[in-house]
């Protein structure tokens, strides 16, 4: 954990969230571990409601300084990492991992984020591709799937163990600043409306294909920097490309 990083800082973000006595129970794990940062996606419940402040006891103060976004990207803004949470197997091309191993990783930066989905479907995979890492909680089939809070209670606990630990002083490299996810997201859409525009992509597939280059992005660990030098690219390849239109365009129109 790098100096000034505080478990503190971390974000716990919940997707559309259905039930207000999880919501409270959220709260106060989160008081239990030492966490404050609650953000809610688009909730499907009232959030400062009887029944959620009677399960969050101590902890409604949590609930009423929460954040409410209506979209998970606006819900990232401004974080470097984010691991999201899913009770099943994925087709991510991405590993899943075990919260002992992956949650470490967030309190590398700051700030960082820990997504979990609703409690009817979980995150859908464009949901996930939001985050770089992906982490499963190991349950016993038949019934994998956790409650809500029973899954946030576990990660903020693996997340204080974390935090707990003596951590190495070293002199290592100045570090790189890392991209946002925001800027990372931007940089997505902006490499979509380009390959589009150059016939790389086409509408019906461009979804299933920009899955794939944010998980290239992801593993890419790409930097502020990087996203600048890349979106510098497109911006010369849209104004090659819109020239080059406007001379074809332009020669349609010359007499011989």
């Amino acid at each position: 954990m790098s100096p000034g990083t505080s478990i503190a800082e971390l974000r716990i973000v919940l997707v559309e969230p259905a039930g207000p006595l999880n919501v409270g129970s959220v709260a106060r794990v989160m008081k239990n571990f030492g966490l404050s940062q609650l953000v809610l996606v688009n909730p499907q419940c009232d959030p400062y409601s009887d029944d959620a402040k009677q399960m969050a006891v101590h902890a409604y103060e949590i609930i009423e300084a929460s954040q409410m976004v209506d979209s998970l990207p606006k819900a990232l803004v401004g974080c470097q990492r984010a691991i999201a949470t899913t009770a099943r197997s994925r087709d991510l091309q991405t590993p899943l991992e075990s919260p002992e191993l992956a949650l470490p990783w967030l309190l590398e930066s700051s700030p960082t984020a820990l997504i979990f989905g609703p409690e009817d479907r979980g995150l859908n995979n464009d949901e996930m591709l939001h985050a770089q890492r992906f982490i499963k909680i190991a349950t016993r089939p038949p019934y994998e799937s956790l409650n809500l809070a029973q899954a946030v209670a576990i990660c903020c606990y693996e997340l204080s163990r974390v935090g707990q630990r003596p951590q190495p002083l070293g002199n290592g490299p100045a570090s790189v600043t890392t991209a946002t996810l925001d800027q990372l997201d931007g940089y997505y859409h902006h490499l979509e409306s380009i390959l589009l525009k150059i016939g790389y992509l086409y509408p019906h597939t461009a979804p299933s294909r920009m899955r794939k280059f944010r998980q290239l992005g992801h593993r890419a660990a790409l930097s502020a920097q990087d996203v600048a030098m890349l979106r510098g690219i497109l911006r010369q390849i849209d104004w090659a490309t819109g020239d080059q239109e406007a001379d074809q365009s332009g020669s349609d129109l010359k007499v011989p």
